[in-house]
């Protein structure tokens, strides 16, 4: 969680310069919504307890490594991505883990499915409202585009989900009993 936490942090700083999406795309667009991914199964496996520690351990592993190592500390974009980075992170996926939990029961695609398109709704527009408003880059054009990247990858990310969940045991409700 945390090294694609990094990964995106990085990678959003790049445009996509192919097909004039360059004001549409960035390349963490790719990597950051494997995140949601990860939390649904968590959550899936062991219960919103133990996928809010995912989500905690990634968001200290992310951002320090991000502040440390990818953090231009002249440039207030820089620190910007890392402020929005991490807020949007922790809100979004504390939103996830919550209407994931609330949904678990219901058909297999439901929760993940709902849960990873409200959390990226919430994440890339608070990400980029923090990170670029008021600046030169069009951040809205770039959240749009991030946004669409990121519902893609969550309907795709619905394959691995349902073959992974038909391997790993649900221990939320066996646990204690």
């Amino acid at each position: 969680m945390g090294l694609l936490v990094i990964a995106s942090n990085y990678l959003v700083q790049f445009p996509v310069n192919y097909l004039s999406l360059e004001e549409v795309l960035t390349y963490g667009a790719f990597s950051y919504p494997i995140t949601f991914f990860i939390t649904d199964l968590s959550n899936r496996a062991y219960g919103k307890v133990v996928a809010r520690k995912v989500v905690y351990i990634g968001f200290i592993i992310g951002i320090l490594l991000t502040l440390f190592i990818s953090t231009n500390f002249s440039d207030i974009i820089s620190i910007r991505i890392a402020i929005g980075s991490g807020l949007a992170f922790l809100i979004a996926h504390n939103i996830d883990i919550k209407i994931f939990d609330s949904l678990r029961k219901l058909h297999w695609a439901v929760a993940p499915l709902s849960s990873s398109i409200i959390g990226s709704i919430i994440d890339t527009f608070l990400f980029f409202s923090i990170a670029f408003y008021g600046t030169e880059v069009p951040w809205i054009t770039l959240a749009l585009g991030d946004l669409t990247v990121k519902l893609v990858i969550a309907l795709l990310m619905l394959i691995p989900f349902r073959f992974l969940i038909k391997i790993i045991k649900d221990f939320t409700y066996t646990a204690w009993s």
